[in-house]
């Protein structure tokens, strides 16, 4: 089941490339002129760019959420991936493993990941302007992402029956594996692809494509 979810995630991934590129078009000049009717400034392409774009937007009026945000997609990259116990899996499997960290600092992470779901949790409940744009599809894609890391630790701390909770661990990631490119999780993918080649002003690179 392992490797089954793992090869519908990259399946997934590259299918969503192909996608990406079939939805948008090369233009013959990157250098897309602004359309009319916009604010006259025009951020300048590349990292500089988007910089500019982000000191203009929700990092201006909201930097909480922006490090909150960038705080939960960094714990839920690196833990996984340097995780000890998935490292020794890895390498018994293939006979080569990442680098690992230390179980109390995965430990910590996982406690730092979790709060700050709990974080998003709490905006979409109580705050008005975020609970009207809320669908039950949002909460269970908050639960797609929070699964793993809520049953991974109740297993290392062997809270409630051990077995039970290591197999819902699994099942977990199975899912997120599964599910992720098919799902608003495909983000991950999407950002690297319209950042780097549609030209905006959210833009990493000098854009070649357009929508």
């Amino acid at each position: 089941m392992v490797w089954i979810s793992i090869a519908i995630f990259f399946g997934g991934i590259i299918w969503q490339v192909i996608r990406f590129l079939s939805l948008s078009s090369p233009v013959e000049d990157p250098k897309l002129k602004r359309p009319q009717g916009l604010a006259a400034e025009v951020p300048p392409a590349g990292a500089g760019g988007f910089l500019h774009a982000l000191k203009l937007s929700i990092f201006k009026t909201s930097p909480g959420m922006i490090i909150v945000t960038s705080v939960f997609h960094f714990c839920l990259v690196a833990v996984p991936l340097f995780l000890l116990g998935h490292n020794i899996l890895i390498e018994r499997a293939i006979g080569f493993s990442l680098f690992s960290l230390s179980e109390r600092t995965s430990d910590v992470l996982t406690v730092v990941f979790l709060l700050c779901g709990a974080f998003f949790l709490y905006r979409r409940l109580f705050l008005a302007r975020v609970r009207i744009i809320t669908s039950g599809y949002d909460y269970l894609m908050l639960l797609l992402a929070t699964a793993p890391f809520i049953t991974g630790f109740l297993a290392y701390h062997q809270v409630f029956d051990y077995k039970l909770m290591i197999v819902l661990h699994i099942l977990a990631g199975e899912a997120m594996l599964i599910f992720a490119p098919f799902t608003k999780f495909v983000h991950m993918v999407y950002f690297f692809a319209v950042r780097f080649s549609v030209k905006g002003e959210w833009a990493l690179g000098s854009g070649n494509r357009n929508w």
